[in-house]
């Protein structure tokens, strides 16, 4: 039952949660974490760990995706960002960060990005990232706006991709414009010959409605965004999952028996986030913040989202993870993802805290842990 209260008369609205709301609730034999597999599966790729990257060029380059493959995660390019635009992205990205520590730089970092990406997307260049990340033995994912979809996609399976992202701030299964033909999710996804994840949705109907394209999975949420404070727009990740996950067991029973992926973006910082998103429905985690701390990562330390370089309304601030402080002593990838760190937080050794959580639940693998009980705090 829905829980919906009163805010005033005749304007009602629904109670949501967020992750910070929610509590995992240990009820059965605890385990060890070595008898835990925290492996994914999503159409016909395997990964060792439930995480891939959102789509940022702060975290994903030619060089960082290739190492995040081998620790086994599922990194995404995004095919409209610097790595698509300019030759030298390290320079165009010591450009961002140093408006982002100039507060006399009019307009900021956002300003900077906003500049570097009027830049025209190169195909040929765009080509080559993708065909370089391939030659690296990486399963190669990248992402494209359901605006840009069409231009863009021939190009990229041309080159090789492996699985194609269309994910934008919100999205919808048919993306209306006036400016272009309407982009039908259903119909481009059963022309292309490659697996695609689509999103963010919020709510159960977007969810549902999704699945229905033939997608293979559903990223839920807006990714590390101020889409609350730009649009006003906010569904807490908890019951963003938690819907999802329903509108994916619906949709199981209606195909009988396809089953579609949801990828929790927003939201998480911390292993505990990971295991809560998880515990909340999930099969799988898009994050930005904690690998943008790692020493790998172009933005050295910083951390954006795709959208904060919107030309006209841009959703998203450039701010420096812990790392930057301090480049020296930045973790490697490794370590955010595995450990050993010293952080008692929950901030790296992201599957490690993954594992301790299941493990201390009593659950051996991602999908029984769904079922793990919660609590409200």
């Amino acid at each position: 039952m829905r829980d919906v209260v009163e805010i005033g008369h005749g304007r009602e609205a629904r109670r949501t949660y967020g992750l910070d709301q929610v509590a995992i609730v240990p009820s059965r034999r605890t385990r060890s974490s070595q008898d835990v597999d925290v492996s994914w599966r999503i159409d016909a790729y395997d990964f060792r760990i439930p995480v891939m990257t959102h789509p940022t060029d702060a975290v994903v380059g030619p060089d960082s995706a290739a190492e995040f493959s081998r620790l086994g995660g599922l990194a995404v390019l995004n095919a409209e960002g610097l790595w698509a635009r300019h030759e030298d992205v390290p320079e165009r990205i010591g450009e961002v960060l140093a408006a982002a520590v100039d507060p006399a730089a009019p307009g900021g970092a956002n300003a900077v990005l906003q500049r570097l990406h009027a830049a025209p997307v190169d195909p040929e260049l765009l080509a080559r990232r993708v065909r370089g990340i391939r030659d690296t033995g990486a399963v190669t994912a990248v992402r494209v706006s359901p605006q840009r979809a069409r231009e863009l996609t021939p190009g990229l399976v041309a080159a090789g991709i492996d699985l194609l992202i269309v994910q934008g701030t919100l999205i919808s299964a048919q993306h209306v414009s006036g400016e272009a033909e309407p982009l039908d999710l259903g119909e481009f996804i059963g022309d292309l010959d490659v697996p695609v994840i689509v999103g963010g949705a919020v709510d159960y109907r977007t969810a549902l409605h999704l699945m229905r394209t033939g997608a293979a999975g559903v990223i839920v949420g807006t990714g590390p965004t101020t889409t609350p404070e730009a649009l006003g727009i906010e569904v807490p990740m908890a019951t963003a999952i938690a819907d999802a996950a329903a509108a994916r067991r619906d949709y199981l029973d209606e195909t009988g028996g396809r089953y579609v992926h949801v990828i929790a973006d927003g939201a998480l910082r911390t292993a505990g986030d990971v295991a809560k998103a998880i515990a909340c429905g999930a099969d799988a985690v898009a994050l930005a913040e904690p690998l943008a701390a790692a020493a790998e990562a172009p933005g050295r330390g910083w951390c954006w989202p795709s959208a904060a370089a919107h030309p006209k309304f841009p959703r998203g601030l450039v701010e420096p993870t812990a790392a930057a402080a301090e480049p020296g002593a930045a973790p490697s990838l490794e370590q955010v993802l595995f450990g050993p760190v010293a952080d008692p937080m929950g901030c790296a050794n992201i599957v490690g805290g993954l594992r301790r959580s299941m493990a201390k639940c009593g659950f051996t693998d991602v999908k029984s842990f769904q079922r793990v009980d919660l609590g409200l705090l």
